[in-house]
Order: C-alpha cells, then structure tokens, then sequence
C-alpha cells in the first residue's frame, strides 16, 4: 500500500512541477525513471502477491481433495 502511495505522490509532485517553470532535463529524466521504478516495483509486489495466494488457494484445493 504504501508503494501505491509514493507513486500517487511522485504523479502529484511531478504535475505541479509542469505547471511552472520546466525542469532541466537531466531532473525531468531523473524523475521519470523514480516513478518508473516505482510503478515497477508495485506492479512486482502486486505479482508476488497473487502468486503467493494461487499458492495457498492450491494447497486449500490439494487438502480438500485428499
């Protein structure tokens, strides 16, 4: 969840910084890749955490089949 948050507050930070001035670009790029990363990292946990329910959902399944 809060992996959700930092890319919800790394969205928001970047939209004011486009209301003023530009950004260099090594900041705009920069800053780009920290949310890239973030999302990346959320979509991953997202991942681990489905497989670690299709595993205990399998095993439920395997003990009722016994």
């Amino acid at each position: 969840m809060k992996k959700i948050a930092v890319v919800f507050a790394s969205a928001s930070l970047m939209a004011l910084a486009a209301c003023g001035e530009k950004p260099a670009n090594e900041t705009a790029n920069a800053s780009n890749a920290v949310v890239e990363n973030v999302v990346e990292n959320a979509m991953d946990a997202s991942d681990n955490a489905m497989n670690a329910a299709n595993v205990a959902d399998n095993a439920a399944n395997a003990a009722n089949a016994m």
